[in-house]
């Protein structure tokens, strides 16, 4: 796949994270991943679809890392280039 650009990336997160309950309208840059209600098995998920489109993976130790939305989307993006 040609390399998305973080826009890309970081509609295919939210769209990925809407699949998981949160109303889209919340799901911003900034909104963290617990006040999304955003846990472990959804973040494994998450993982699964950036891998399948993006050939990234995400680990269970960036967990610690990733707070909001857009600390997923600096990861992904990071480890694209």
């Amino acid at each position: 796949m040609a390399t998305a650009t973080r826009q890309e990336v970081e509609q295919k997160v939210i769209d990925t994270l809407a699949t998981f309950g949160p109303d889209r309208e919340d799901i911003t840059p900034t909104a963290t991943l617990e006040e999304l209600d955003i846990d472990s098995l959804d973040m494994a998920e998450l993982g699964q679809v950036v891998e399948d489109e993006y050939g990234v993976e995400i680990r269970g130790e960036d967990a610690a890392t990733v707070n909001t939305v857009s600390d997923a989307v600096d990861l992904i993006v990071s480890r694209m280039t």
